[in-house]
């Protein structure tokens, strides 16, 4: 999802961890920690979510000072994070008392042609050999990049940047199937003028299907503002939020022996929610028992397979993704400028 307002953002990021001292130096400036805002804490609507997220659960805010954060990921061969900073092109990287540093740069856009709009890398994940795969938005397509994850360079390989000769809008999220097949979200974010670019070759935002041999499927153009993508644990089903003020919600399909959807219908709407909260349906990570860990409106709302909303972790900010890390049990979240965590009782998919 791109950013819905415009705000001052500081020169230079600021990597500061939730056990820093008082001031820490980012280059030449000095900076306060409580800069940081202080997170709302954890809206409980149901007490089910007390066997998910511990009455005690604290919401820890690890960097900030960034412009826009996105596509977290964690690496287990490292024990670190990577997240997108969309505006200024780059990911950077989280690891335990080391705090955030640039890591590569550029992420989304590899042209020589000076363009505005939200340039950079939105989603990131890793394929089953290890190599980080970007969703980026500047070169509108869906890239590998083709560097060892300890020694990153911006050189990329194409994965999927068209659709029947039409060249996608700016490919938002991604997720991987088990079967090394890709599903990615294609909205118009990533443009400079966005849904009115005169450079969009598609009239509709899609969800697509990439196979290892490069073919591209549109699975469904219904959805107006597909953001964020997910599998339930048995890959059955495949949720996808739109991220539109009008009709905020999570949409779930059922994925047939082919690989293709069916039977779309609503999980949640929280386009009454969204007129009250910052943020939209954006992008989502599902635990080990099924329940969605989904950005929205407030925060990241946990919703059951069945699309009760049993509570929000609430982050104060308008809130873009999240992902699991540690040893699955700790969720981390991309807050507009922030980078925040919080200790979970369940545990993330892959884990």
């Amino acid at each position: 999802m791109t950013r819905l307002r415009s705000r001052i953002v500081l020169l230079a990021p600021v990597a500061l961890t939730a056990t820093a001292a008082a001031m820490v130096p980012v280059g030449e400036t000095m900076v306060a920690q409580n800069n940081f805002p202080k997170p709302p804490g954890i809206e409980r609507l149901d007490p089910a979510l007390d066997q998910l997220v511990a009455p005690d659960a604290v919401i820890e805010v690890l960097a900030g000072g960034y412009d826009w954060t996105e596509g977290p990921v964690w690496i287990k061969d490292g024990g670190y994070l990577l997240f997108s900073d969309i505006p200024p092109n780059q990911i950077h990287r989280w690891k335990e008392g080391e705090g955030a540093k640039l890591y590569l740069m550029p992420s989304g856009y590899t042209g020589t042609e000076k363009r505005g709009g939200e340039v950079g890398s939105n989603g990131l994940t890793v394929d089953r050999q290890g190599r980080l795969v970007l969703a980026q938005h500047g070169d509108r397509r869906i890239a590998r990049m083709d560097a060892p994850l300890s020694k990153p360079q911006p050189k990329f390989t194409t994965l999927a940047d068209r659709y029947q000769e039409a060249r996608l809008n700016s490919p938002n999220d991604l997720v991987f199937r088990s079967n090394g097949d890709i599903y990615f979200t294609d909205p118009a974010y990533g443009m400079e003028k966005q849904w009115d670019d005169p450079k969009r070759e598609m009239n509709y935002a899609g969800v697509f299907r990439r196979t290892p041999d490069g073919t591209v499927t549109l699975l469904t153009k219904e959805m107006t503002r597909p953001n964020g993508i997910a599998f339930s644990p048995d890959e059955r089903r495949l949720y996808v939020a739109q991220s539109d003020q009008n009709a905020a919600i999570w949409r779930v399909f059922d994925v047939k022996s082919d690989g293709t959807i069916e039977n779309s219908r609503i999980l949640l709407d929280v386009t009454t929610l969204g007129k009250s909260r910052r943020g939209l349906p954006d992008g989502m990570k599902i635990d080990t028992a099924g329940n969605l860990f989904a950005t929205g409106p407030g925060g990241v709302l946990v919703i059951t397979p069945e699309g009760k909303h049993l509570g929000t972790i609430m982050t104060g900010q308008a809130t873009s993704n999240c992902a699991f890390g540690d040893d699955g049990r700790t969720l981390y979240m991309t807050a507009d400028d922030y980078l925040m965590r919080v200790k979970l009782k369940t545990k993330g998919m892959g884990f």
